[in-house]
């Protein structure tokens, strides 16, 4: 199975990632996790690449066309060699981010981004999408006060509420996939609930 975590900046991925996918593995599953863009050494390297500060004059077609880049990469060293050994890969970001960043947030055409996609991944789509979900205010603040400050953090709050509302319209599009989780509440609360509805969905997948 296939799980990935999406949400605007400073919704708790990475920091609930990791503790979802020991308590998974305490359970008995195969956990791989792995994060958007880098999880390869050619992926961190044009992670380096898209996250610098100074690299300000990249176009968004640019920007969109690296991340398919490492995308590509990681599917192919990481992702699919892990779901063929009947693995469970953990995600933090994947394809929906670029629908969500460079299309709603940029405004590129979202018909010539999936065809791009596409192309990167093979096709390969997740199984299940947690959306942590937090104002863009709030992320932004909780992004200042620490962790990475990066190139992508720096766009106008305009930007990252365009980007929000873009992750929701997606959600609504496949609400068969996609589960909405509220960032905004404690940490603990946050990765209960992740945990809850993991393991219910890994239940229906009959996943031993």
């Amino acid at each position: 199975m296939f799980i990935t975590l999406e949400g605007p900046e400073g919704s708790g991925k990475t920091s609930q990632i990791r503790p979802l996918a020991e308590f998974l593995r305490q359970q008995g599953y195969d956990i791989l996790t792995t994060r958007e863009p880098g999880g390869t050494a050619i992926g961190d390297q044009i992670r380096a690449v898209l996250h610098n500060l100074e690299n300000t004059a990249m176009h968004p077609r640019a920007e969109s066309l690296l991340f398919q880049s490492a995308r590509a990469q990681l599917v192919a060293q990481v992702i699919r060699p892990q779901l063929d050994r009947n693995g469970i890969v953990l995600s933090d970001r994947f394809a929906d981010s670029t629908l969500a960043y460079q299309g709603y947030g940029h405004g590129l055409p979202l018909d010539e981004l999936r065809v791009i996609i596409n192309f990167a991944t093979g096709g390969l789509r997740p199984d299940l999408t947690l959306l942590l979900d937090v104002d863009a205010e709030l992320g932004l603040q909780r992004r200042a006060n620490g962790g990475e400050w990066n190139r992508l953090d720096a766009y106008t709050l305009d930007f990252h509420r365009r980007v929000r509302l873009g992750y929701h319209q997606l959600a609504a599009a496949e609400p068969q996939r996609w589960v909405i989780v509220d960032a905004g509440k404690s940490s603990k609360s946050v990765q209960e609930v992740l945990r809850q509805v993991v393991l219910a969905r890994l239940s229906l997948g009959k996943i031993p």
